[in-house]
């Protein structure tokens, strides 16, 4: 029988990639946004606000999908605005579900703030110990990836479907006007550098540079998702979800500087933020864009400095522990540094970078 999918945040970095890879697997697939994307062949597109219920029950009321992805979310000024808002798009998308009594598996893509902390406790306080497993409670903190969790827990145990949530470290995929981007943010950064003779500087902390870190392919991840949500072990169960090396940035710097001809900068020994560094950039990116014909003259499409930031800027090691899912069977594999090189290789053939 074919499953039938309704995709939450397709325009994203993991909605979209998943969208691809179900479509791929002879999945029907919907994808929900309030844009949605018109170049996936197959989508059926969904336009839909998740905080107007009325409109989105609308929306959803032809709908009977078998599996819902829920990747998306909106960054609020503060924590209560992130809880309350991310909560009432979890809870609103679920109860336009309802009436249809066809749902068999809700997925939840949230990530490693889960044990991190929210961005306005990010990495601070007391912390589980690395590697991060999934066993480990939840921070006595509010959080809106916890609010998330407790709306999909509530309406499956409600509704009676099967659920799976998937914590990935920082996603490295294709996307454009994504919130959370470093791998495009990377590129761009990265031409800047080279067209204009600026250093290519390490924006993060001492601790990033030196020490161990683990990243997630938006295409592992949706190959994960897809498995989890098929795989009767994996049911009403939590998963972190990385891509199975480790590596030092100290390392990684040097391999995402050639592939843009350029050399690493000396690291200082202390974080320059992309945030100052870039703060000037916008019209530079407009003239590079004008000068090499580029798809995106529009700066702040393709740089999320500030979560880009936020991840390189940790005070401490951060690594990511899979065993729950090699365990289930899960044996996906990606190679950070050659997620990096083929996202920019795209980015390249998209005319996005030069």
């Amino acid at each position: 029988m074919t499953r039938s999918a309704l995709v939450v945040g397709v325009s994203g970095i993991v909605g979209n990639n998943l969208a691809r890879q179900l479509l791929g697997q002879g999945w029907e697939v919907s994808g929900l946004a309030r844009r949605p994307p018109s170049d996936i062949e197959g989508l059926r597109p969904v336009a839909a606000d998740l905080l107007d219920p009325a409109a989105l029950g609308g929306a959803l009321r032809d709908l009977r999908p078998s599996h819902v992805f829920i990747t998306t979310w909106m960054r609020q000024p503060t924590e209560a605005e992130n809880i309350r808002v991310n909560a009432a798009m979890v809870r609103n998308l679920l109860d336009a579900l309802r009436p249809g009594a066809s749902l068999q598996h809700a997925a939840l893509v949230t990530g490693l703030k889960h044990y991190l902390g929210p961005f306005e406790a990010y990495g601070k306080g007391t912390l589980p110990a690395t590697p991060f497993r999934e066993e480990q409670p939840r921070l006595d903190v509010e959080n809106f990836y916890y609010a998330q969790e407790d709306e999909v827990f509530a309406a499956a145990g409600r509704d009676g479907f099967g659920w799976s949530v998937h914590r990935p470290h920082t996603i490295i995929g294709y996307a454009i006007g994504n919130a959370m981007n470093m791998g495009v943010t990377l590129a761009a950064y990265a031409t800047i550098c080279r067209e204009t003779g600026r250093p290519f500087l390490f924006p993060g902390s001492a601790a990033q540079w030196n020490g161990l870190s683990d990243m997630t392919d938006a295409r592992l991840l949706a190959r994960h998702l897809e498995w989890a949500a098929t795989t009767p072990a994996a049911r009403n169960e939590a998963f972190n979800v990385v891509n199975g090396d480790i590596f030092r940035w100290s390392w990684m710097w040097g391999r995402i500087a050639n592939w843009f001809g350029l050399e690493p900068a000396p690291f200082p020994g202390q974080g320059t933020p992309l945030e100052t560094q870039l703060a000037d950039a916008g019209p530079l990116w407009a003239e590079i864009a004008a000068r090499h014909s580029l798809a995106e003259p529009d700066l702040s499409r393709l740089a999320s400095a500030w979560h880009t930031d936020a991840d390189l800027g940790r005070p401490i090691e951060v690594v990511t522990d899979m065993s729950k899912s090699r365990k289930l069977g899960f044996t996906g594999y990606q190679a950070t540094d050659d997620a990096f090189t083929e996202l920019f290789g795209r980015l390249r053939t998209l005319r996005i970078i030069p």
